[in-house]
């Protein structure tokens, strides 16, 4: 069914824009002239030619996690009332502020109403709604149970937008403090300390190391930092196309476990994804061996993720997922005797969960601890770069009034 963007006046008089479906203008002119809505124009939305395509994947690409659980809480909500899906999906259209996700959910009604199912037609957009996504309603279709499971979907996704919120909002003062930091650094080597420093190059007298290491640095930035600008943006475009290989990608991630802190930090952000999706999926009806295949993607580090592609080749095999996951030191003791209780008591989903929300909270607790490390570390360091160009410049003066006296 054809897809139309108008411009209308409502009662009030008021300009307003939207979608709406109908088989012909006219249809949808009498379709919103009956919601009391005017329409002053309407054109046919095409996404037929490759070219419009492509503009909408561009911005598709720009629909925020946020906006997608805020989206599944309402479907949720709508279907547990008794409305049909695709009426459901027709009642949100207005209330969706963003054109492109208008565009989305319209199409997917669409083709709803031509007979797919709503998984199918959640998977024309892969880039919007994932894997899992897809495959946890595709199993709530079959079970009856696409409410409940549209719940939990809105919970896994809100849980997301939340640890990635706070991510953000922790390290955006750190950042903005070495940022700053950095920015006056890059000042006084390049504006003060040659002018203080130009009357000591004019005296026929040695130089403290200290003294002269800081006008060869200050002398290297002044006549150089465009390169060294250039040179930082090359690296950073360069290791953009290089993280791209998957070897290369598997040896970060590697060295990320590895680290001290943050390496224990990315292993519990992974163990935390993993169990609550693993939980999802098997409360909603899908085999282990389906959600193992699934959860692979989420886990956001390719180690986990090599570990949980040779844990289902054993799992297929017939031994538990606990007792594999142990043999690997990529999986916390803790997380792995969680997963051997539910797997002998039969509670398997739930312990997922559980584990899921122990390491949610660590993560949390983790977080803070290095923030509060982060920032006194950053006063720390820009402490002894200012002292150092502080004594630099005031060694060679000492001196000088020795030799006066």
């Amino acid at each position: 069914m054809p897809v139309y963007e108008y411009q209308a006046l409502n009662k009030k008089g008021n300009n307003i824009s939207g979608l709406i479906d109908a088989d012909n203008i006219r249809n949808a002119t009498i379709k919103l002239r009956s919601s009391k809505i005017f329409p002053t124009s309407m054109t046919e939305v095409k996404t037929q030619a490759g070219k419009q395509k492509k503009s909408f994947s561009f911005s598709y690409s720009k629909i925020r996690v946020s906006e997608i659980a805020m989206m599944t809480r309402q479907l949720a909500t709508l279907i547990a009332a008794g409305f049909p899906l695709t009426t459901a999906l027709h009642t949100m259209l207005p209330q969706t502020k963003k054109e492109s996700f208008k565009r989305v959910l319209s199409k997917i009604k669409d083709s709803i109403e031509e007979g797919s199912s709503f998984a199918d037609a959640l998977a024309q957009y892969p880039d919007i709604f994932s894997n899992i996504y897809i495959n946890m309603v595709r199993a709530g279709e079959a079970s009856g149970t696409l409410e409940i499971v549209l719940e939990r979907l809105a919970d896994i996704s809100e849980k997301q937008h939340k640890l990635n919120s706070k991510l953000k909002s922790v390290m955006a003062y750190p950042i903005l403090m070495t940022l700053i930091g950095a920015g006056v650094l890059f000042f006084l080597l390049t504006v003060i300390v040659p002018n203080i420093t130009s009357i000591f190059e004019e005296m026929n007298h040695s130089l403290p190391l200290t003294t002269q290491i800081l006008i060869h640095t200050s002398h290297v930035l002044r006549q150089w930092w465009l390169m060294i600008l250039g040179f930082i943006i090359l690296t950073i475009f360069s290791y953009k196309i290089i993280i791209k290989k998957l070897s290369v990608q598997t040896a970060i991630d590697k060295f990320i476990l590895k680290l001290p802190v943050v390496g224990e930090l990315v292993q519990k952000i992974s163990v935390a994804r993993l169990t609550r999706t693993l939980g999802s999926l098997l409360e909603n009806g899908v085999s282990l061996l389906d959600a193992l295949e699934i959860v692979q993607n989420v886990t956001g580090n390719k180690i986990i993720k090599n570990a949980l592609i040779d844990a289902k080749k054993e799992v297929e095999r017939g031994r538990e997922l606990g007792d594999v996951l142990s043999q690997n030191n990529n999986f916390p003791y803790l997380a792995v005797q969680m997963i051997k209780v539910g797997e002998q008591s039969g509670n398997l989903e739930s312990m997922l969960k559980k584990t899921a929300q122990v390491y949610d909270d660590e993560i949390e607790t983790t977080i803070v601890g290095m923030t509060s490390l982060l920032e006194p570390v950053i006063i720390l360091v820009m402490a002894v770069v200012v002292g150092f160009i502080v004594l630099s410049i005031c060694l060679p003066i000492f001196e000088m009034n020795q030799l006066v006296k």
